[in-house]
């Protein structure tokens, strides 16, 4: 079972790849302040040891996937999938 989850999730990050560098600009770009209903994430990536700082709402999981540069919020029933 644990394989299985770690292929499922090695295949999405894969999937995600192209559209990561993308992302990454647009959360560079986010405000550093929360407004009304929003939360700031931060984290140090553990290879690159950038700090990166985005905005999600406070119903949302601050998501990050270490072993290829990547952060988002996550989403309601399917967390950082």
């Amino acid at each position: 079972m644990k394989l299985l989850l770690g292929s499922l999730v090695l295949a999405l990050s894969l999937s995600l790849a192209p559209a990561a560098p993308m992302a990454q600009q647009s959360q560079k770009a986010a405000p550093k302040v929360a407004g009304k209903g929003e939360k700031v994430c931060r984290t140090k990536l553990k290879y690159s040891g950038e700090v990166r700082t985005w905005v999600c709402k406070k119903d949302e999981l601050c998501c990050v996937w270490h072993e290829i540069n990547y952060t988002k919020c996550g989403m309601a029933g399917l967390n950082c999938l």
